[in-house]
């Protein structure tokens, strides 16, 4: 994975828009208005902040080292994920699809049937 093919698998999701709220480093991922990922763009290591299972968030940082709880966001429910080729990609467009899942799946029901709608 790279960032332009993270870039192209978020915008292959229903609903995605791409936003740089916190200024022109960091690249943030929403589904429906609501954050899902969030990458840096200062040009550092590259990682990713996903949403998480608290349970799935703390087997995965037993399991890989550079799987770590997410950086400036609540720990309970992110992970950081520093990627540099030591976890494998599918692995990782994996846990993107489980964020963006997660996200939708605490939508309003308003909120799922104009995703619902986008998806036609």
């Amino acid at each position: 994975m790279n960032p332009e093919s993270l870039r192209d698998y978020c915008l292959t999701l229903p609903g995605v828009t791409e936003e740089l709220p916190f200024g022109p480093d960091t690249l943030v991922f929403k589904v429906m208005g609501k954050v899902f990922l969030l990458t840096p763009l200062d040009g550092g290591h590259f990682t990713m902040n996903v949403k998480c299972d608290p349970e799935k968030a703390e087997d995965l940082r037993a399991r890989y080292p550079d799987v770590r709880p997410g950086f400036h966001m609540n720990k309970k429910h992110w992970n950081t994920v520093y990627i540099n080729g030591s976890i494998p990609g599918d692995s990782l467009f994996e846990w993107v699809k489980d964020s963006y899942d997660l996200v939708v799946k605490s939508l309003t029901k308003a909120q799922k049937q104009e995703l619902e709608e986008l998806k036609k």
